[in-house]
């Protein structure tokens, strides 16, 4: 019986409403799609950050146990954490980065990547999370002891890197690229280069892998790392800038660093 009476209750409701006319109806109509925006407001704050990085450069990103970890993979995850989001983290060539944010196939970028000019013109960059320096890799033994001694030498580097755009100046050397920090490691190790240059970071993790290397330190000025967003995503900037700030606040940017990185 109270079904019977809800339903012609309704039935009513509905017959005088659309007697009313017009004023009415479109009342209705522009509840019910206010009701449809804000309900995609709410998925919308949710979903899922797209993040590109090339997963080759410990302590910041690798591959453990399947799943992409490292300082930038959970910087990410703090941050999406932070804005009431997910991560997806995409491995990709290194050079290959910026093309991806600047096409929006990814939301941003965090691969270890330093602030540069060149960059700039591309994409934007977040504040900066992190300093960093470029080293070089040498055998123990090596006659190289600074960056002008590079000078006339093969020196191997990651495509696309800082390292890439630090061999340009070399004089006289030859320039080997490969697409993998590691694969430039091993070349050294077997003699076919004569140095690498990277990231201090991932120098210390493969030096500690390969015996008989080294590295010369303070040959390059600090740089900083940085996300690189699209030139037209400025919402997304302002949300991952305030996200770094309330990580640096919390001390959480520094922990998920010192997880990695053991201070000397």
């Amino acid at each position: 019986m109270k079904k019977l009476i809800a339903a012609l209750l309704v039935g009513t409701m509905v017959f005088s409403l659309s007697a009313c006319g017009s004023k009415e109806t479109a009342s209705t109509d522009a509840a019910t799609e206010a009701a449809t925006d804000a309900a995609e407001g709410t998925e919308a704050a949710g979903g899922t950050l797209v993040m590109a990085t090339n997963a080759e450069f410990p302590p910041y990103e690798y591959y453990e146990g399947g799943e992409v970890v490292g300082i930038d993979a959970d910087i990410a995850r703090a941050i999406a954490e932070d804005m009431g989001m997910e991560v997806k983290i995409d491995d990709m060539a290194f050079e290959s980065i910026i093309a991806a944010v600047q096409s929006g196939k990814a939301d941003f970028g965090a691969a270890g990547m330093t602030v540069t000019e060149d960059r700039l013109a591309n994409v934007n960059f977040s504040e900066t999370y992190a300093e960093a320096k470029q080293v070089i890799i040498v055998p123990e033994g090596s006659e190289i002891k600074t960056a002008d001694d590079l000078s006339g030498k093969k020196v191997g580097v990651q495509l696309g890197t800082t390292g890439d755009i630090l061999a340009d100046d070399i004089e006289d050397g030859t320039v080997e690229r490969y697409s993998k920090g590691a694969e430039a490691v091993q070349a050294l190790v077997q003699g076919k280069i004569d140095a690498v240059i990277i990231d201090n970071e991932p120098a210390k993790v493969f030096v500690s892998e390969n015996e008989g290397l080294t590295t010369i330190e303070d040959a390059y000025e600090a740089e900083q790392y940085a996300i690189a967003v699209a030139k037209d995503n400025t919402e997304l900037l302002d949300k991952i800038n305030a996200s770094i700030a309330n990580l640096k606040e919390s001390g959480k940017l520094q922990e998920i660093i010192d997880k990695y990185i053991s201070a000397e």
